[in-house]
């Protein structure tokens, strides 16, 4: 199911047959693939394309929507008129939000087409990976997208306009929004599997998956285990959040001079964790890596069940670069399920602007989810812990908005608020959730913590999955990971070649 280590930097050795197939059929639907570069710049796209875009529906499986799977949309993409934004929507949370001096600054994934969510952009990275190697034949092969929600749903999206069939994984106790997508886009009620239990059930997923695995025209394009994913992330994902941090700190019309302390993120698949390694790199940025509390894996080696939704656990990640991490946090799924609440009702809105916080910044908050939250949560434990300053700049992701749990605040609503929630119950949410935050469940990576952590995945990927014991431990170098760097590049000259072949146009 791993395929190796799946890092894919040349041809398939027997894929010629596939690549000619993929190649007729893209001709065929005149599909265009986007590089990676013009995903990290769109201002490189050309301009025939961007005017192709014109007026073209955003959740559409139009294959012009791939040239909007980056973080330069805005929300009126789709609409007559509307073009790619210089600088990606984002928040700033203001200090009266946070109770810190540090500036934390989310960037906001619902822009992106199709589902709402950045996973999309993982989708597609992988998938194209596979594709220009010949590693991936869409008239023959289904696409097998194990996931807890959102990288299924970017992968059904990415497989119908490539012209493919996909196939969806995913816990059956996820969020209603997600399933009801689902239905909309799959052709076949079955390319829809659920599988037992909800966040912390990855290994349920991966069960399953070793079942599709024994008929051969299954691909399993598991998020957990693509180097593609954490590639994307590091090249597109950390670009975007780079150029965000330029304009608070530089050429914005409110910016004022800061410093990239850390980048926050729920570990997930570990992909978004990829910008990390990015804003490492040019900036010296510290990374730090969030889990659910009710699930504390990395903490404490825990084990649980948790409604974070977006954050699959109890095992560690194959790409998630462990030894470069610098801090995990825990935050508790009351604190994302109540702040939801506080954030999409009228009484938590008013409660809001009584605390100074301004009435336009407070509606922006509907824009993000659950691991949106916990990643805000994580930035203030981490500016705390780290005693960040005003010059200090924490970046994150807000993965998704609160529209993909409209079902879930239902249900806290009536659990926990039946009464009501009203200015009484919200002041109560603000302090307990936010008023406070608690540094007792943040630990500093040394190399002690670092290993451990790491040491955790043999038991999924070797044990269970069959990685060979030398592709893992080759992980923990750091050689390892400045190695997969150029791969974008590589892939981007096999994008042009695989376009050339085509002939496929949008102009």
């Amino acid at each position: 199911m791993t395929d190796g280590l799946a890092v894919f930097g040349d041809f398939a050795p027997d894929g010629r047959g596939a690549y000619d197939n993929a190649v007729a059929r893209f001709r065929e639907n005149n599909i265009v693939l986007p590089t990676f570069a013009q995903l990290r710049d769109p201002s490189t796209i050309p301009d025939a394309i961007v005017a192709s875009l014109d007026g073209v529906d955003k959740n559409a499986g139009d294959p012009r929507n791939l040239f909007r799977v980056h973080w330069h949309n805005g929300l009126d993409a789709g609409t007559p008129g509307a073009r790619f934004t210089d600088v990606p929507d984002h928040i700033e949370l203001p200090s009266e939000l946070t109770g810190v001096d540090a500036r934390i600054v989310l960037a906001f994934g619902n822009r992106f087409p199709m589902i709402g969510a950045h996973k999309v952009l993982a989708a597609y990275s992988c998938l194209v990976a596979r594709l220009v190697t010949g590693r991936f034949d869409p008239t023959v092969s289904r696409a097998i997208w194990p996931s807890t929600g959102n990288y299924a749903r970017g992968g059904i999206a990415i497989s119908k306009i490539m012209g493919c069939r996909g196939v969806a994984i995913l816990p059956e106790g996820m969020s209603r929004e997600r399933f009801e997508w689902l239905d909309r886009w799959v052709d076949h009620p079955d390319d829809v599997i659920r599988t037992p239990g909800t966040e912390a059930n990855v290994k349920e997923i991966y069960d399953e998956c070793m079942r599709l695995e024994t008929d051969p025209t299954n691909v399993i394009l598991n998020q957990f285990s693509e180097f593609s994913n954490h590639m994307g992330h590091y090249a597109v994902t950390g670009r975007a959040l780079e150029r965000v941090f330029e304009h608070v700190t530089g050429d914005g019309p409110d910016a004022r001079p800061g410093r990239l302390a850390a980048f926050v993120s729920a570990s997930g698949s570990a992909g978004t964790l990829g910008a990390g390694d990015y804003l490492k790199d040019a900036h010296g940025a510290r990374i730090v890596a969030v889990e659910a509390l009710e699930v504390p894996t990395m903490l404490y080696n825990g084990f649980g069940d948790h409604n974070i939704q977006g954050i699959g656990d109890k095992h560690i990640p194959l790409i998630h670069n462990v030894t470069n991490t610098d801090l995990i946090v825990g935050i508790s799924d009351s604190s994302t399920d109540e702040l939801d609440v506080l954030f999409n009702t009228p009484a938590g809105l008013r409660l809001l602007e009584e605390r100074g916080i301004d009435p336009a910044l407070g509606s922006m908050l509907t824009h993000m989810g659950y691991s949106s939250i916990c990643n805000a949560l994580a930035a203030i434990t981490a500016a705390k812990k780290w005693g960040l300053g005003s010059d200090d700049v924490l970046m994150s992701v807000a993965t998704d908005g609160s529209e993909l749990y409209n079902s879930e605040r239902e249900k806290v609503m009536s659990t926990r608020f039946a009464g009501g929630f009203d200015d009484a119950e919200a002041a109560q949410v603000f302090d307990t959730h936010l008023a406070d935050v608690s540094t007792t469940h943040a630990i500093e990576m040394d190399e002690v913590h670092r290993n451990r952590v790491f040491n955790l995945g043999y038991f999924t990927w070797v044990e269970q999955l069959g990685v060979d014991i030398d592709d893992f431990e080759r992980r923990r170098d750091q050689s390892f990971w400045n190695g997969l760097r150029p791969l974008v590049d590589t892939w981007d000259e096999m994008i042009v070649d695989f376009n050339a072949a085509t002939g496929a146009s949008h102009g």
